[in-house]
């Protein structure tokens, strides 16, 4: 009887249907890994100086370094390079030329701040080329910075002329300017202290024309060794003393400096602006036949780029 009655448990059970069973499924802990998620993709870092801070941060950071320099960005910068800054802006625009083409260009000054850039480019346009229809739209995510170039430019003859606009952005989106916009893209010892230069770069490519160009002068490497020593020397030891004797304000300069030695070398750089979707000149008879110009044996030097037609 017993072994019947088993049987006809086992029976029983096997004519039963096996459900799977669903995944135990935790609301607090699906809360609490999601949180986890976003705080790990929130803490992605870049540098600030020579410090790792949150991508987050740095736009702050760094707007709180320019507001403070804003009123002595001039000053300072003829005394951290002893002037020779303006030798290297001047070189800068002459080799884009700008204004020789026959129709009137559309161009874009970044991180633009005082205008000294702007200035150059449409006293080139109009007093070497005669070109009197192009503009330059001034851009700076910095409020302090437009302020100071607008207060410049009030002293110029294009104050009223129309060609010539202040736009507060941010480089890395330029949500109000229109895709293949721009004939020229300028940007001169500003992108070192963008948050990511990779997405500043393709936003360049994304609202240049075809054949327009990208053009970046910046803070480089230098090859002598000699001469990168004294460079060094006068960087970290004189320039954060100068910022705290003539604008009171060492930190602000010290992260200049230290900014300086972060951005990437020569060579590198150009590998960004190829990764971005520019072709870039190297075998005319200014480049160095890498695809940028050396200024002073490599304190800054001139980056090109041109979108592809």
């Amino acid at each position: 009887m017993l072994a019947k009655s088993i049987w006809r448990t086992s029976e029983h059970l096997s004519r039963q249907q096996i459900v799977p069973q669903q995944p135990y499924r935790c609301l607090s802990c699906t809360i609490r890994l999601s949180q986890g998620e976003a705080k790990h993709n929130s803490s992605k870092t870049t540098h600030f100086g020579f410090k790792d801070v949150p991508e987050s941060e740095k736009v702050s950071r760094v707007g709180k370094v320019f507001t403070s320099v804003a009123p002595s960005y001039d000053t300072m910068n003829d005394l951290m390079s002893l002037g020779i800054h303006r030798l290297w802006k001047d070189a800068f625009v002459r080799t884009l030329n700008p204004g020789s083409i026959s129709a009137p260009q559309t161009i874009l000054d970044v991180a633009g701040g005082t205008g000294d850039i702007a200035l150059r480019i449409l006293d080139h346009a109009t007093k070497i080329n005669g070109d009197t229809k192009s503009n330059v739209i001034v851009s700076d995510i910095n409020p302090e910075m437009l302020a100071e170039g607008r207060r410049r430019m009030n002293r110029t003859e294009y104050v009223g002329s129309g060609r010539l606009e202040f736009l507060e952005a941010n480089a890395e989106e330029f949500s109000t300017i229109e895709d293949g916009s721009i004939d020229l893209y300028t940007v001169a010892f500003g992108i070192r202290n963008f948050t990511s230069i990779p997405t500043t770069l393709r936003t360049a490519h994304r609202i240049l024309k075809p054949g327009g160009v990208f053009a970046c002068l910046e803070f480089s490497k230098v090859g002598n060794p000699v001469l990168n020593n004294l460079y060094k020397r006068w960087s970290f030891g004189a320039i954060p003393l100068i910022g705290q004797l003539v604008a009171g304000d060492r930190d602000s300069y010290q992260y200049l400096v230290e900014s300086i030695e972060r951005f990437p070398s020569q060579d590198a750089f150009v590998g960004m602006i190829r990764e971005a979707g520019f072709l870039v000149p190297g075998q005319g008879a200014e480049e160095d036949g890498n695809g940028w110009i050396d200024l002073t044996g490599g304190v800054a030097a001139i980056h090109r780029g041109i979108k592809p037609i």
